[in-house]
């Protein structure tokens, strides 16, 4: 028995059904399902007598099976699977609600322990779907101790056991035996432990081997609790590992010089139409000093939504294209800034446009449809339309110094001749895999400047951005007004559709925000019953709001429509746009003073608070109306924490505390798993992971001295799947 053995070749007897499912939990080999940790814990109660059992308790009991047989009820047709349970006290039965396949697993005269909770009343009570197992005693030699213990001993012998996550074919009893096998065969201590010993040490973790046995049969909770500990510091560890592995590539590679002329910066900052923060300032300063040094800069600018991180990439791209590259005395270095739409790549290039327009610094623009250049040669106010052969040359001709685009950027085809600068928005909704391609675009790796406007937990930060230096913009522009925000139940929308009438007045605009593009099926029991944007668009036009211009804007159209619809409601020809989660990241419409999100409880706080930002790019004041379908405790205080919330970084902390880093930054999307993803809320113990990881790495890059670690990191390193 190996650990990387498949499951097939020591469970010969597994249906098509239970491949399948296995296959869906991802447990293909032996060392997969001794990592398929259970999801919780239930107490399987005392150990006592069918005689002394009472209704409503949970408890252990110890018997032989008799009579297993499977029945249907007689109006739903559920299939039901019976036993009775014999002890020398008494019976009882045992029933398994649509799991018929456990009485095929049982026989009469068979020895087993059953843990479960005693339902039913009086004399029709019985075990409800209680956890089963093979019992290694006879009932007989179980009883005759039982029966001498005494009550005091009979309440303390209690047991935890495991329940996992099943998929149809496999229960969660199937695992936990088959979990058992394998420590039978002790293939939990052939693994080799990737955490070295010293470390184990310092910090009181279990070994491998005994975390194993902790996590999947814990005698205590406390058991449990010490496996998790060990297993969520190894994850972070490992991922700490990767990072500064990556860091130490970096730090020996040599980068671009940029000049650094902080009286010319000084000026260019002072011609923005609008005073720079000192959060900008102090951001602009930490970009600078690692300009001036020989290595590529490796940093998260992380800003609430508004807070001016366009403009501080404004800023230090200037010194790059203002910069001559190593013994040239013409030409000047490159700055590629990737944009995660076409929207808002078209919108940063505007923006920078109108801030290099005293500027003679010619800036390009490509995404899948075009390619711009501003300056055009016929007149120098506008920007001239490129096909993508002369766009190209003039990149590689280092012409170009300043190119905005989409992922049409990172194409091989578009090659750079000096490229010193990258700048990444929304580093969110990009991965290492893109990060890759835009620092390999020229011969020596760039400084690369990665920014979100997702808030991200410190913790998370300092795990999923490892590698990279954290600078906060925590300031808002001077006269920036706070987003009134409320949530309102559906008996009061009449309140926030009184907001929008009276903004429309003043010549504002409108977003409403609906989880859905179309109605949803009828026939379709399990689909998504939430406002659509075309069946709300339409009762809002002839119901609600009937003199008002209203169009609609989601994922499915083609990006001429979304063009033209986002330029004219940037030009205020429509009054209210309709539209999905589409508009969440970037758009800046300054006139836009009033968002209304439907089925709010079905977007994530980080995803709300971006749909907030939208109205929140002006000095006017500005509104935002929560609208949820349907409340339940959780969504309430989700709610309630997305109204109260001063900023982006207090939202995502509370929500860290609340529901774990899982909805906020999306667990799936990071391929972190549930243990590391709780353990993310331990400052301390990110923290001491990140130390550990930096001095290991800093004494032995490559890992010679620790092939199971190393073999750990490359795994975590596929794993979080940034792409």
């Amino acid at each position: 028995m190996h650990p990387d053995d498949l499951i097939e070749k020591h469970f010969p007897r597994l249906k098509t059904e239970q491949k399948r499912a296995l296959t869906k939990l991802d447990v293909k080999t032996l060392r997969d399902l001794l990592y398929h940790f259970p999801a919780r814990y239930e107490n399987a109660g005392p150990t006592g007598t069918i005689a002394g059992i009472t209704a409503g308790s949970e408890v252990t009991l110890y018997g032989t099976v008799r009579k297993p047989d499977i029945r249907k009820t007689w109006k739903s047709r559920r299939p039901i699977a019976e036993a009775w349970l014999e002890d020398a006290s008494g019976r009882i039965k045992m029933m398994w609600f649509s799991q018929p396949y456990i009485a095929k697993s049982l026989y009469d005269g068979m020895a087993v322990k059953v843990s479960g909770r005693i339902a039913g009343e009086g004399t029709k009570i019985y075990l409800a779907n209680p956890e089963i197992d093979k019992s290694s005693l006879p009932p007989d030699n179980v009883h005759e101790n039982l029966f001498h213990q005494g009550e005091a001993s009979l309440k303390n012998n209690q047991e935890l056991y495991p329940i996992y996550s099943e998929s149809r074919g496999v229960s969660s009893l199937w695992i936990s035996h088959a979990v058992k096998k394998l420590f039978e065969e002790s293939l939990h201590e052939e693994i080799a432990d990737p955490l070295p010993p010293e470390i184990l040490a310092r910090y009181k973790l279990p070994s491998l081997a005994a975390a194993l046995v902790f996590i999947h049969t814990p005698h205590k909770k406390s058991d449990a609790e010490a496996a998790k500990k060990r297993f969520a510091f190894e994850e972070i560890f490992a991922l700490q590992i990767v990072m500064q592995q990556r860091r130490q590539a970096l730090v020996r590679e040599e980068a671009l010089p940029v000049a650094v002329n902080r009286v010319a910066l000084r000026e260019f900052i002072a011609s923005f139409p609008f005073p720079a923060t000192q959060a900008q300032l102090h951001a602009i300063d930490a970009i600078v000093a690692d300009f001036e040094k020989s290595h590529p800069m490796l940093r998260l600018l992380e800003g609430d939504v508004g807070s001016g991180k366009t403009a501080v990439a404004a800023a230090t791209a200037y010194l790059a294209a203002t910069s001559l590259p190593k013994g040239r005395i013409a030409g000047t270095l490159q700055v590629a800034y990737l944009c995660p739409t076409e929207i808002l790549a078209k919108q940063h290039f505007s923006t920078f446009v109108s801030y290099f327009k005293k500027h003679p610094i010619p800036i390009g623009l490509i995404t899948g449809n075009e390619c711009r250049v501003f300056p055009s040669r016929v007149r120098y106010e506008e920007s001239a339309k490129l096909s993508k052969t002369t766009f190209r040359k003039r990149v590689a001709d280092g012409l170009i110094p300043i190119v905005i685009g989409t992922h049409a950027l990172i194409e091989k085809s578009l090659v750079f001749k000096y490229l010193a600068y990258a700048i990444i928005d929304e580093q969110h909704r990009f991965g290492t895999l893109h990060r890759k391609r835009l620092a390999t675009k020229g011969t020596t790796v760039p400084h690369l400047l990665s920014m979100t406007a997702t808030p991200i937990p410190r913790t998370l930060a300092l795990t999923l951005y490892g590698d990279l230096d954290l600078t906060l913009l925590d300031e808002m522009p001077a006269g920036r007004k706070r987003v009134i925000t409320e949530v309102l139940s559906g008996d009061k929308r009449e309140l926030a559709y009184e907001r929008v009438r009276a903004e429309l007045i003043r010549g504002r605009q409108v977003y409403v925000i609906c989880p859905r593009i179309d109605e949803p099926d009828p026939a379709k029991e399990l689909a998504l019953q939430a406002k659509s944007v075309k069946a709300e668009a339409s009762r809002l036009q002839k119901e609600v709001f009937s003199s008002a211009i209203i169009e609609i804007l989601h994922s499915k159209m083609r990006p001429q429509e979304k063009e033209e619809v986002m330029r004219r409601f940037a030009n205020d020809e429509i009054d209210i746009l309709v539209a999905t989660s589409v508009i969440e990241v970037g758009v800046n419409i300054p006139n836009a003073t009033v968002i209304l999100i439907e089925g709010a409880e079905r977007f994530g706080l980080a995803q709300l608070h971006q749909l907030r930002g939208r109205v929140n790019r002006s000095t006017q004041q500005s509104y935002c109306f929560a609208l949820p379908e349907s409340y339940g405790p959780a969504t309430t205080e989700r709610m309630k924490a997305f109204a109260t919330a001063k900023n982006g970084f207090a939202l995502a902390e509370y929500d860290l505390a609340l529901r774990g880093a899982g909805e906020l930054a999306g667990g799936k999307q990071w391929g972190v798993s549930d243990i590391a993803m709780e353990a993310l809320k331990n400052l301390k113990l990110v923290e001491a992971a990140r130390t550990e990881a930096a001095k290991l790495v800093a004494h032995d890059p490559q890992l010679h001295n620790y092939p199971a670690l190393a073999s750990r990191a490359h795994t975590a390193d596929r794993e979080m799947h940034l792409e």
